[in-house]
């Protein structure tokens, strides 16, 4: 049977509550999950990247976006369910294409919609109002400034 921590100890009192839990061979969430950590990340395909991306979801992975960069379809791990941002991270974006080559426009409305169903709300604007339209070179982010976007930091 697996638990989680909050709710059945008081605020502030995890590490506690983790320790009890651990002697008395309870098995917690945070025992089972599995945590994924990217970095320089330069991005890849992008229908690859969504299925991945749709696996974690389902196991329930915890992704932690660190390194200097994460680039083209890296930044669609933002569409983890439980994910963090480093601030220090480098965050590149750009338009779907065909190794640098510009798509017929149904194919490259459609991949920039499913990037842009992995971003917030404040982010899938920016990205499809002004990134997608960058094919050559990236338009960056810092994870600071995506922090300042509601991600949550590492």
């Amino acid at each position: 049977m697996r638990h989680t921590l909050r709710g059945i100890f008081p605020k502030g009192h995890a590490l506690l509550a983790a320790m009890i839990l651990a002697i008395c061979g309870v098995q917690t969430a945070a025992d089972t999950a599995t945590i994924r950590v990217i970095q320089n990340d330069r991005g890849g395909y992008i229908g690859a990247r969504a299925v991945e991306i749709a696996s974690m979801n389902a196991e329930s992975t915890r992704v932690e976006l660190r390194g200097n960069i994460c680039y083209s379809s890296c930044t669609m791990y933002l569409g983890v369910d439980d994910m963090c941002v480093s601030p220090n991270t480098s965050f590149g974006f750009h338009g779907p294409s065909r190794h640098g080559r510009a798509l017929p426009a149904s194919e490259f409305n459609h991949w920039s919609n499913v990037m842009a169903a992995h971003y917030n709300a404040a982010l899938k604007d920016w990205f499809l109002r002004d990134a997608r339209h960058t094919i050559s070179g990236y338009l960056r982010i810092s994870g600071t400034q995506l922090i300042a976007m509601g991600y949550p930091a590492c």
